[in-house]
């Protein structure tokens, strides 16, 4: 490797994949999947050499186990059982389940495929990877982190100064931070400075929650209604919402329930969020569309069901910065608890345009899988007759049932 190691524990990661791997573990162990990545920039190339250095930074990252002290923190989060902490500690990445070559427009081609336990661990430190290595190889790093230190200072100084309050805030930026030292340094700095009536609640990033004594964030990401809804394929995928949401809350019950609502529309959603999930989840995370239409429609939601509001927390993630974030804030604060997720504008934010890259899931048990989010432009699918037939369930069960 050129580049010291990036991925240096196995904690590095998002808190969601620990909570969706113990549900696939005790619910769904023999579900196969595949990953794809893609770069949605269209005038960034990955030379060679940037190649290579991500397939070594990978191989490093497969060398990993968890160590006991890592372990004895994960089972001191409330809703971890000890049947998955014991498969943890026998678990470690599979570099023979990657592949990885140039073939591909952006110069870099990233498939992983295996056990959907194995696969999903994946992504997340397979994308810092990527990151990094690209802005260290592409940028003179000195100058990307002046500029990223000079923005932090700014953001952490809008917030203590009243400029902008946006209420419960985490940080989610692990996938597409500058480098591991920018996301370490905004943690540490957001977690120890005033902010004013804002507040700095934790971060997705497990390793960085434990190193600063701040909470880990994150329940459930898209793969979750997406494989459980369409994974086994005697079930309509229009109902995936229902499959998926029923086996969390096997797993979890009342605990670590903030469900996300854009895997195949919010509006599909919403006719599976009846009476019992709307009481079990303690609120719902925006992902895609225009949040303050989507925040009203869910607040219409609580209302038809009879359920009080103002107990419940609208999450919002998609592309947050301050400003976003502080208008948001305004108009939902004395309805409804509002928080927010905020990734690249925290972890990224310098001179250089940040990359917009994902590995999405793009297929489970041998077959097709794809996401409708709200919007178009935010779903990855390799089969348009499969997404085509996906949406046409939806249609049909909106105009039919």
């Amino acid at each position: 490797m050129r580049l010291n190691r990036i991925i240096v524990s196995l904690l590095e990661t998002d808190l969601y994949k620990f909570s969706m791997g113990q549900a696939i573990y005790h619910n769904f162990p023999s579900y196969e999947t595949t990953w794809t990545f893609k770069c949605r920039n269209e005038d960034v190339f990955f030379t060679a050499e940037m190649v290579e250095e991500i397939k070594e930074q990978i191989k490093a990252y497969c060398d990993l186990h968890f160590t006991e002290e890592e372990l004895l923190y994960l089972s001191k989060i409330s809703w971890f059982k000890k049947s998955y902490i014991d498969f943890l500690r026998l678990w470690h990445p599979r570099f023979e389940d990657y592949t990885i070559n140039t073939d591909s427009e952006c110069g870099l081609n990233i498939e992983t495929s295996g056990t959907w336990l194995n696969t999903s661990m994946y992504e997340i430190p397979t994308l810092a990877i990527v990151n990094e290595v690209y802005f260290r190889m592409k940028y003179d790093y000195g100058e990307l982190m002046r500029s990223y230190l000079e923005r932090l200072a700014d953001k952490v100084s809008m917030l203590a100064s009243g400029t902008y309050e946006i209420s419960a805030f985490s940080e989610f930026g692990l996938r597409r931070r500058l480098c591991a030292e920018a996301q370490e340094r905004a943690v540490k700095e957001l977690s120890s400075t005033y902010l004013g009536n804002s507040k700095f609640v934790g971060t997705s990033n497990v390793y960085l929650a434990k190193k600063f004594g701040v909470t880990p964030v994150g329940t459930m990401a898209h793969e979750w209604i997406m494989c459980v809804g369409q994974g086994d394929h005697a079930h309509n995928p229009a109902y995936s919402n229902r499959y998926a949401l029923r086996y969390w809350v096997k797993e979890y019950g009342v605990q670590n329930g903030i469900a996300l609502t854009d895997a195949v529309t919010t509006d599909c959603f919403l006719r599976d969020f009846d009476l019992q999930f709307a009481t079990l989840f303690s609120g719902v995370r925006h992902d895609s569309g225009d949040p303050i239409e989507w925040g009203e429609k869910m607040l219409s939601h609580y209302r038809k069901l009879g359920i009080d509001a103002s107990q419940k927390t609208l999450l919002f993630s998609d592309s947050l910065d301050f400003e976003r974030a502080n208008r948001i804030y305004k108009h939902f604060r004395d309805r409804v608890k509002v928080a927010f997720g905020i990734g690249t504008f925290i972890s990224n934010d310098t001179f250089a345009e940040p990359l917009n890259i994902v590995m999405k899931t793009t297929a489970c048990n041998g077959q097709d899988v794809a996401k409708l989010s709200d919007v178009e432009g935010k779903g990855m699918c390799k089969n348009p007759e499969y997404e085509s037939y996906l949406q046409r369930c939806i249609e049909w069960r909106m105009k039919h049932e």
